[in-house]
């Protein structure tokens, strides 16, 4: 994939990761956070390290030619809100997103049936080409995953077909295969597996692992 902008929005460890990879390989990438001047010690500290600038989450929609969406998945559409629905017509978007709700000791989805945080991403903004992706693995495996037998299958969905070539294209070059299991409506499922990943990294007391396919 040629360089190109990038903004993502969300500044935590799943943000931080995706916008450190995508900068690795030579992209020009901006982190969204809500208040930039809000910013704790260690958040600048990550930003003057990763050479990776701190802006509102307006201006990472402004600034990206791709969008990445990394904040909670339950406040993902006051995200875009606060971005500006207009800045993401036309684009390219990556949901890395997951509506996790742990208020019962969970986590379950606070999204599920006939719908997923994918497809409220999608009718959030319409006009714009979103792909589901890098929903079911850690921050710490996103980049450079280093998992035996690699590069694994990462698992995407959505509408658009460019969208989904560039979005495979950029897990070739993080150290993953996409595997398209369909429309965006395939969220759902990919939004569920989560709730089953974080059941595994229980049992395991673990964290360092990630779905694969096997064929015969």
């Amino acid at each position: 994939m040629e360089a190109t902008r990038v903004g993502v929005l969300g500044s935590g460890g799943v943000g931080r990761s995706l916008a450190a990879g995508f900068r690795s390989r030579g992209h020009d990438v901006v982190l969204g956070t809500r208040d930039p001047s809000a910013a704790d010690e260690e958040l600048r500290a990550w930003s003057d390290g990763a050479g990776v600038p701190l802006v509102p989450f307006a201006g990472a929609a402004e600034h990206g030619e791709l969008i990445v969406l990394a904040v909670k998945g339950v406040a993902v559409e006051e995200a875009i809100d606060q971005a500006g629905r207009e800045r993401f017509a036309g684009k390219f978007v990556i949901d890395a997103t997951n509506p996790l709700d742990f208020s019962g000791g969970g986590p379950a989805l606070a999204v599920g049936g006939d719908d997923s945080g994918g497809e409220i991403v999608q009718r959030a903004i319409p006009d714009a080409r979103v792909v589901k992706a890098f929903n079911t693995v850690n921050a710490g495996l996103m980049v450079d995953p280093g998992l035996p037998g690699g590069p694994h299958p990462m698992f995407i969905a959505g509408d658009d077909a460019d969208a989904k070539q560039t979005v495979a294209e950029i897990l070739d070059s993080f150290g993953w295969k996409a595997f398209d299991v369909g429309a965006i409506e395939r969220a759902r499922e990919l939004e569920s597996l989560v709730v089953l990943w974080v059941a595994i990294g229980q049992a395991r007391g673990a964290w360092d692992h990630a779905f694969t396919l096997v064929t015969r």
